[in-house]
């Protein structure tokens, strides 16, 4: 049964009608939607924590509807925020959502008998008449009970909160009633700090029963949130974001991103990313922490990217591990493609993904902190022939990265 499914694994946190929710979860047909900004082109492993577990709703035959804001992000969501996030254009929108749809079709099924679907607010919205939309939703909402939820706290307290922002909450509840109208959704899933958001939803639905004598069936529930022993958002490491993507990121990358999962964190990322049942997950872990991080890691990279990946990216660490010396025989290797006699150096290191943009490159190099088959890269502008990547080029950042990039044969 799902209810019980998601409160072994630990994954539900809040309810606004918790036994409705299970009654609803194990008896009935949920059509359950969550909602996400495409304020990128993809999605780092730590977006990826309500598509885990509505993909168990959808193997236990629900409904999911994934609704990207094309509306709302025009506006940016403050919860959480010091700033006021950049607005974007609509050409920016439309590429971030193409690019959001195929990082969700990792974890969802969007053919069959029970296909997922992906809806955009900006659909409904486009055309709402301002004056309308204040009358018929923004009367529902306390300006005095707004500005009290936590979901303003840090705008509030840098004191720039606009009028602009505070319409995303109204946004987001209209999206919920909407919904519910169109495709009978009874349920609002999303992380834990998106309560108030979700809480505005159902307070919304609410009100409009009574007004109209309908009986809206709207529920509001949330996962944990996936945080760091320090309090931030898992998803990112010191070496960047782990992207679930694959054009952004290498195999070895991911699989090592993965694996500096700080320890309590282990636990939670079996649950959402894995079926392994929980008992065997907690006593795995209570036996030995490093090997449950790396099984982690392999189980997470074969889901997203694939066994060969998992398979590759597995090996080369256990060759690193297992060695005192790194060298072209056990280092992780890229192999790339180029078809001109010479590439830069840093199109090189860029295209290998061994640096996430040319600034980083050349931020190193000034520090000393590249190196190419031993020798300290002095020179950002210099040019490597591509008969020196025949046999692969060994590079070093720092003190314990290394990637050998060879040409593609």
């Amino acid at each position: 049964m799902l209810y019980e499914t998601l409160k072994d694994r630990n994954l539900l946190y809040q309810s606004t009608d918790e036994q409705a929710l299970k009654e609803l979860l194990n008896k009935g047909k949920a059509t359950v939607y969550c909602g996400t900004d495409p304020t990128a082109d993809s999605l780092h492993i730590g977006h990826c924590v309500p598509c885990t577990i509505l993909r168990r709703f959808q193997q236990a035959g629900h409904k999911v509807l994934i609704l990207v804001g094309g509306a709302t992000a025009a506006i940016g969501d403050p919860t959480g925020k010091t700033d006021m996030r950049p607005m974007l254009t609509q050409e920016q929108l439309a590429h971030n959502i193409e690019g959001i749809k195929k990082a969700y079709s990792i974890f969802l099924d969007f053919d069959g008998d029970n296909p997922a679907e992906i809806v955009n607010n900006a659909d409904w919205f486009k055309g709402y008449d301002y004056v309308d939309f204040m009358r018929n939703v923004g009367v529902h909402f306390n300006v005095n009970k707004m500005i009290s939820n936590e979901i303003y706290a840090n705008r509030l307290a840098e004191g720039g909160l606009t009028f602009f922002e505070m319409g995303y909450m109204l946004m987001q509840a209209y999206d919920f009633l909407h919904l519910n109208e169109k495709y009978g959704c009874n349920l609002e899933w999303g992380g834990a700090d998106q309560w108030g958001n979700i809480v505005a939803g159902t307070e919304l639905g609410r009100k409009m029963n009574f007004l109209d004598g309908k009986n809206r069936v709207m529920i509001g529930a949330t996962n944990p949130l996936l945080l760091t022993p320090e309090g931030k958002k898992m998803g990112k490491t010191e070496k960047g974001a782990i992207w679930i993507e694959k054009e952004k990121i290498s195999a070895y990358d991911f699989y090592q991103g993965i694996y500096q999962t700080p320890d309590a964190c282990v636990e939670m990322m079996y649950a959402l990313f894995t079926d392994i049942p929980m008992d065997e997950v907690r006593n795995m872990i209570k036996t030995d922490i490093v090997d449950s991080k790396k099984r982690l890691a392999y189980e997470i990279t074969k889901f997203v990217r694939g066994e060969d990946d998992a398979i590759q990216a597995q090996n080369m660490s256990n060759n690193l591990f297992a060695s005192q010396t790194i060298n072209k025989d056990n280092a992780p290797t890229f192999e790339i493609e180029i078809e001109t006699d010479t590439i830069g150096v840093l199109d090189l290191l860029l295209n290998a993904k061994f640096v996430s943009s040319k600034g980083e490159a050349r931020r190193l190099i000034e520090q000393n902190g590249l190196s190419m088959d031993g020798e300290i890269i002095k020179d950002a502008n210099m040019q490597i022939n591509r008969s020196a990547l025949i046999d692969g080029i060994l590079f070093k950042k720092g003190k314990k990265n290394y990637l050998l990039i060879k040409l593609y044969n």
